[in-house]
Parts: structure tokens; sequence; C-alpha cells
């Protein structure tokens, strides 16, 4: 009969004495065939004749801040399955582990667990032949209070230096969530990468909170750098204005990027303000179409969607009969779409201007590929540097200024009666205007929010 002290629970503490881990909560899943733990800066290395691997485990679901670096012989790299369905390959190293007073080797795979609940999995081949599990009870094998915890990881507590910022997006292998955390990080401050659909919020007039996938309580930040896509521009808003809520400074408000998202709002406000911009027509009858086209100086013209970004959902319309066959197309599936003059002497070349905190810190001039009237980066424009004029100046920082924008990407075209304003993004790319610029744009992005907050070094 198998002893009572081999049962586990459905998580259980343990102990990784060789990777200098003295407590991390594991869940069990007899389920899966293999363990694992978090990891993350995962590189593989030669020691000697032989492959490791160097790579660093955030041990405590609550607690992003304490990370332990570590280092392993790499056993193997496996094509694994994640339990979304996603094959990708694995490090594998092997270690003992001490669950209670047991401790033998288990093979670990090293995967990105940050929005898993538990920092380490327990597969079967780590169970088999030494202990029954039983889903309904935890910690059979001994709980650690977190008093215990807090004694055990008060080593790897280190004294707050710098800021702490949070970049909320969605893909942390972009080229410009990686220059924010890079720039970040070397003037001192701790970043902390946020995918926006794993934060969540309580509303609560006496104690509102964000919180991370697995629970961990966002309360720690000094300020937010928004980088939301647009198509999820609503949650990453709600979650902005949450932020607010809590004394955070975020670098543009929810109000601001939405107004930079609404491109009829937006084109209303510059109107308003003195502001010139391609003549840009809207209606929502098709009954209208003819006129509309008329009222833009007809064709070739532009047609937008609301919500396009990156050159995508933008058209040019050659003929009055194509744009009104793509106008009334548009509307007949209820898509709200802008039209707006097409600027022939602009020879498919527009202005982006960066603007950071009032101040226009780079521009440069973007040349759509032959046979295309788009000059964005993303449709294959080519970047280079270009002198801005005093007008053209003055132009971009009042757009962002109109906006509220603390950080602004402004494209402006040349036309035969100046410049004129096309639209302003709230989440412009850092990719291209740094390679085109060699300015160190993340760095005045951070700069900022150090001005902002009064911190200094």
């Amino acid at each position: 009969m198998l002893d009572v002290t081999k049962i586990l629970g459905s998580e259980e503490w343990c102990r990784l004495e060789e990777m200098g881990i003295p407590a991390i909560k594991a869940r069990v899943d007899s389920g899966a065939k293999t363990s694992s733990i978090q990891a993350n800066k995962i590189k593989i290395f030669t020691k000697g004749l032989e492959d490791w691997v160097r790579f660093e485990v955030n041990p405590l679901q609550d607690n992003r801040s304490i990370s332990i670096l570590c280092q392993a012989k790499l056993y193997d790299v496996r094509n694994v399955k994640s339990s979304q369905g996603i094959s990708e390959e694995r490090p594998v190293i092997k270690t003992p582990v001490t669950i209670g007073d047991e401790t033998f080797e288990i093979e670990l795979t090293l995967a990105n667990r940050d929005t898993m609940e538990y920092r380490m999995l327990l597969g079967r081949e780590a169970l088999n032949g030494r202990f029954l599990v039983d889903p309904s009870k935890s910690f059979c094998q001994g709980d650690v209070p977190q008093d215990e915890i807090t004694r055990k990881y008060r080593p790897f507590m280190t004294e707050k230096s710098g800021l702490t910022l949070g970049l909320l997006a969605s893909n942390p292998e972009l080229y410009s969530n990686k220059r924010i955390v890079e720039a970040g990080e070397l003037r001192g401050h701790k970043v902390v990468f946020l995918n926006v659909e794993n934060v969540y919020m309580k509303l609560d007039a006496g104690s509102p909170e964000i919180r991370y996938r697995g629970g961990n309580i966002l309360d720690k930040f000094d300020a937010v750098i928004p980088r939301i896509k647009p198509s999820v521009t609503f949650y990453g808003c709600a979650l902005l204005r949450q932020f607010d809520t809590l004394g955070v400074y975020c670098l543009n408000t929810a109000d601001s990027i939405t107004k930079s998202r609404d491109k009829l709002f937006a084109s209303q406000l510059f109107s308003k303000n003195d502001i010139h911009i391609p003549i840009t027509g809207f209606a929502k009858s098709p009954m209208d179409t003819k006129d509309l086209i008329r009222m833009v100086n007809g064709s070739p013209l532009i047609i937008k969607l609301l919500e396009s970004t990156q050159g995508k959902g933008v058209v040019l319309a050659e003929t009055n009969k194509a744009a009104e066959s793509v106008i009334n197309a548009f509307k007949s599936v209820q898509t709200n779409i802008l039209v707006q003059e097409f600027i022939k002497e602009a020879n498919g070349q527009d202005i982006r201007c960066f603007v950071v905190n009032g101040k226009v810190v780079a521009s440069m001039q973007r040349q759509a590929q032959k046979g295309e009237f788009r000059a964005n980066i993303h449709q294959g424009g080519a970047a280079s540097l270009v002198k801005i004029t005093p007008e053209e100046r003055k132009l971009a920082i009042k757009s962002a200024k109109v906006l509220n924008l603390d950080v602004a990407g402004v494209d402006i075209i040349r036309s035969n009666r100046g410049p004129l304003l096309l639209e302003v993004n709230s989440s412009p790319g850092l990719e291209g205007i740094e390679n085109a610029t060699g300015m160190d744009i993340a760095n005045v992005m951070i700069e900022t929010i150090e001005k902002k907050l009064k911190y200094s070094r």
C-alpha cells in the first residue's frame, strides 16, 4: 500500500536547490507528459565542449520583480505542443526537485509561462512510481506561509533605484516594444511588458485594482507606456483609464488615443482648430455618393475606413465610376468611410514627424513603391532623412497638441497650397524613423516620462 505521505494535491511547493530557487508553487497535472518551468531571456551557450542554457525565472506568480538567473546543462531541445495546441521548440534540462522530504531528478522544459497562473507544472513523467494525485486537495506535502516566502526571497529583493514602467502592448517581439524596454533598462528603470489581453480590473470606489493573469495585483507602476493595436483600442483605453484612476502616469491618455483612432472626430477637431487637411467628405446615404465625390474635387480620390492604420483599409479610386462602386460597396455592409481628395503633386511621398512632449524630435520622408500610392513603411515605402520647414514643424506640433498626445507620429503631405495634415498616429512605430534618422527615439520617450514625474537619477 502506498504511504499517505506520497499523495500530492493539485498544487504543491517545490524546491530547486541546484537552480537556487528556494520555493516555487507548481501545478500538478497528470494530464501533461512533461514538466515545465517559467523561463525568459533563454540563451544557449557552450561551456567547455558541452551545450548549456542560461535563463531567468520569476518564481513567484504574485511578484514579477523577483528574478533568478539560472544555468544548466542542455539535455535536449524538443518540439512541445502548448495547451493552445501550438507547437514550439523548447530547451530541456535535468535538475533535482524536492517536494516535501522527497528529492529526485526530473526533466524540465523551459517555457514562457508568464500568462499562466503557475510558474511551474509537474507532469506525469515526474509523478510516475512516486506519487498519487488527489486533485481535490492542495499542499499535501506542506504549505509555505507568506512570511516564510518573504524570508526565503529576501536576498533576491533589491531596493528600488529607478522607476517601474509598464509597457502595455500585445507583442513583446516587435522592434518598437523591444527598443522601449531596452531604453528604459539602460536608464536604470524596471520595464515590465504587460499583454493588454492578460490585464483585467476591479471597479470599486473604495479599492479599485488592476490585475494580471494569475491574480498578480499591478500596484507598483510609476508610469505606463501604451502601445495599443487598433483591434484592442476599446479595452486598452479602458485599462489606461483605470491606471489613471490609480494615479499612474500614462504616456498618452485614453482620451487622446480614442480621439486619434476616430478619424472622423479627429478630422473635425483639426478643421475646428485651423489645421489644414485634404478636403474630406463623410456621408451615410448612398444617395449622396455622386455629390460626395464632387465635393472632394472628383477622381482620383482616396477612400479610407475610419479605423484604418498602417495604410490598411485605404483605397485609391482612379475614376468617378470606380469611386462610386467602392463607396457604395462599403456602405452596403454598414462600414463607415471617409472620402478624401488625392494630392497628385505629392508623387507618393509623405513626411512622418515624430512628436514627443511638444517637440518634433525626428522627421523622415517616406516614398511609396512604384505603382503604389501609400508611402507607409508597412506597405513597402522607403524612408529617408528629410529637413522639414518651420511651417511643417508648427503643423506637426499643433496637431499633436490638439489631440493632447505626448507621443505622436504626425503624417504630413506637401501640396501646392502648403503642407496638409494626413493623420496622427498615437502608437507610431520606431523602426523606420530610428533607422532613417539615427535618433534614439525610445530614449527620448523614457526621458519624457522622467520629466513628467520629476524624476532625477
